[in-house]
């Protein structure tokens, strides 16, 4: 009978033992991260069923956040939250105890709420306010056709909890459905599969199947149309720029075929593009399915289109294999400029990439100086903890972090390295991936398994730039190096030179002006070549701060950069030419235009020009 008995009770615990096992094995296992609340090991989300109502006229986001959850038998369940108005919490169809923990100013608010052991899905019903940070309403004056309004959303890198309640972590992978009514004049499209019409009601449905973290959620609503390129590429853009855009953009299918044949298969079926007001804060986001593009890409001569092979790169680095947390940054961006520049030399010859190289190797030189008194900010492996995630979106992730890859590249040959490329999107897949993570896989698929020396843990964790850099030639900015040492002889320009310059070109002409140059030399290469008039805003960028460098003011130019500033969001852009005015000591001139120009800016661009000149809005 006791031998009977414990055989029983040894069957239950190994029964219980093995089911126990097998509920831990079905959840991913989630490292520590400092930019959410979320204790995904206790309790994930892992799918969305959104149903919103987007109020124009009330400027908010009004409906409910469904979630499929994983639960390894805990009692509740934490979300991220912030500047939104939680109305009610249901689990599994019952209303649930919930609550906001204390406010942290970047974090926002722990939403924690109750469940019980076999908890399967929890809705939030709530609504957005004013002070969500990922929106921006613009009014039809803002938009390029002047007729409707139009609406954003910038997730990256946690603002998705400000429109809707989620574990804002980028570790968070989930998939989602989403119904979204909008005006009937108006279309919204998502990070999702896409309408390529308006639909009568204004009710549209979207889905995405892959899982993809949090801050890639994202919905566009104006009055927009659909240009193909191709079976799987496309333009939304307002009517008044649709045409240009297509054209500008018309590469789109052979960037999309060229990046498949260095790092396999296209994953996301559509590749489809919608250029956004020019308040949007970024050069562009890689949206899985949907990249958003500012409108200041639009140069007319297909110049700078490295941006959408930049966002299409992301579709392997970034959103296939996605960094685990914000101090692993570099492993989305610097992987991506590798990628980029691999694209452009496999569509516009290796000048060209060289060209873009180079300037982000002016652009790293920069940082590096700007950094001068905060070396650990120039390290690749970061530590944001208690700081904005957006403080490591900066040129050393993108352009050291492309320095280190093309170095490692040169040392070990670009054939073998193609093939270990290949071979880390492949296994990581759907998936996140830390910085030690990554390096062990460096060393085991590359490094050891070709016994090649490498100097990794310098680049990534300590400052600056290691001496065993891949050095940079291009041969173009050369000829263009000799212009200016031409003009500074004999204060005249050969034009002839210039005339098949591209954007990279006057780029580096304008950026390595000599330091002592006189005012009346920038009004003769004004009068030449009008670049205050530029309608390519990359240049009229670098120009402009080279004129407020310079204390040029010639051409009608103050105002000029007024206008720029006031209608151009994007947040590079800006911040290089608010940056010349304070270090100019021109702080009052800067402020006088930002009070007017902020009210155009999203959320991502005031406040990085608010810290950086001292705006206080009270």
């Amino acid at each position: 009978m006791k031998k009977t008995l414990l055989l029983l009770v040894s069957l239950i615990l190994f029964i219980s033992s093995c089911s126990n096992n097998n509920k831990n094995e079905s959840m991913p296992s989630y490292i520590e991260e400092s930019h959410s609340f979320s204790q995904p090991n206790d309790a994930a989300i892992t799918h969305l069923d959104l149903d919103i109502n987007v109020d124009f006229d009330n400027e908010i986001i009004h409906g409910k956040a469904s979630y499929l959850i994983n639960n390894n038998d805990a009692s509740e369940i934490i979300l991220d939250s912030k500047f939104l108005d939680i109305e009610n919490v249901q689990a599994d169809g019952n209303d649930t105890s919930f609550s906001l923990g204390d406010f942290d100013e970047q974090l926002g608010n722990p939403l924690k709420i109750e469940i019980k052991k076999n908890t399967k899905r929890i809705t939030i019903f709530y609504k957005t306010t004013h002070k969500t940070e990922a929106l921006q309403w613009l009014n039809p004056q803002q938009t390029a056709d002047k007729k409707h309004p139009f609406l954003f959303t910038q997730g990256q890198a946690i603002l998705t909890r400000t429109w809707i309640p989620i574990q804002d972590s980028p570790q968070i992978r989930i998939t989602y459905n989403a119904k979204v009514k909008v005006p009937s004049n108006l279309m919204a499209v998502m990070s999702a599969e896409n309408p390529k019409t308006k639909i009568p009601n204004g009710a549209y449905t979207f889905k995405m199947a892959q899982p993809i973290s949090p801050y890639l959620i994202a919905l566009a609503v104006g009055d927009f149309d659909y240009k193909a390129i191709s079976d799987r590429t496309g333009i939304y853009a307002e009517k008044s720029i649709l045409d240009k855009a297509h054209y500008e953009f018309s590469d789109m299918e052979n960037m999309v075929a060229s990046a498949e044949k260095l790092y396999g298969k296209y994953a996301w079926e559509q590749f489809d593009v919608i250029v956004l007001p020019p308040s949007f804060p970024f050069g562009g986001m890689e949206n899985p399915r949907l990249t958003f593009a500012t409108p200041t890409v639009i140069a007319g001569d297909k110049s700078l289109t490295s941006l959408i092979a930049h966002e299409l790169a992301h579709s392997w680095s970034g959103n296939l294999v996605t960094n685990a947390t914000w101090n692993d940054f570099w492993l989305n961006e610097g992987f991506t400029v590798y990628f980029e520049m691999r694209i452009m030399e496999a569509l516009y010859g290796k000048d060209r990439a060289n060209m873009l190289a180079k300037i982000g190797r002016q652009d790293l030189e920069e940082e590096l100086e700007g950094f001068k008194d905060a070396p650990n900010d120039t390290k690749l492996k970061l530590n944001l903890k208690d700081r904005n995630p957006d403080d490591g979106m900066n040129s050393i992730a993108y352009d050291k972090g492309y320095l280190f890859l093309r170095t490692l590249e040169e040392t070990v040959g670009r054939e073998k390295f193609d093939a270990f490329l290949k071979n880390y999107f492949q296994t990581h897949a759907f998936s996140t991936i830390n910085t030690e993570k990554f390096i062990d896989f460096l060393n085991t698929n590359l490094l050891e398994k070709y016994s090649i020396t490498f100097n990794t843990n310098e680049w990534v964790y300590e400052a600056g730039v290691p001496s065993n850099q891949s050095i940079i030639v291009s041969d173009k900015f050369e000829t263009v190096e000799k212009t200016i040492q031409q003009f500074v002889k004999t204060n005249t320009v050969d034009k002839a030179l210039t005339k098949d310059w591209t954007t990279q070109e006057w780029v580096h002409f304008v950026r390595n002006f000599p330091s002592d140059i006189k005012t009346e030399h920038l009004a003769m290469i004004d009068e030449a070549f009008n670049l205050t008039n530029s309608n390519n805003s990359y240049i009229a960028m670098v120009w402009y701060e080279q004129a407020i460098n310079h204390d040029y003011h010639g051409n009608n130019i103050d105002t000029k950069i007024e206008d720029f500033l006031i209608k151009v969001g994007r947040r590079w852009y800006v911040s290089t030419i608010y940056k010349a005015f304070k270090r100019n000591n021109k702080t009052d001139e800067a402020l006088a235009i930002y009070t007017k120009a902020r009210p155009n800016y999203h959320a991502v661009t005031a406040n990085t020009i608010d810290a950086l000149l001292g705006y206080n809005q009270d």
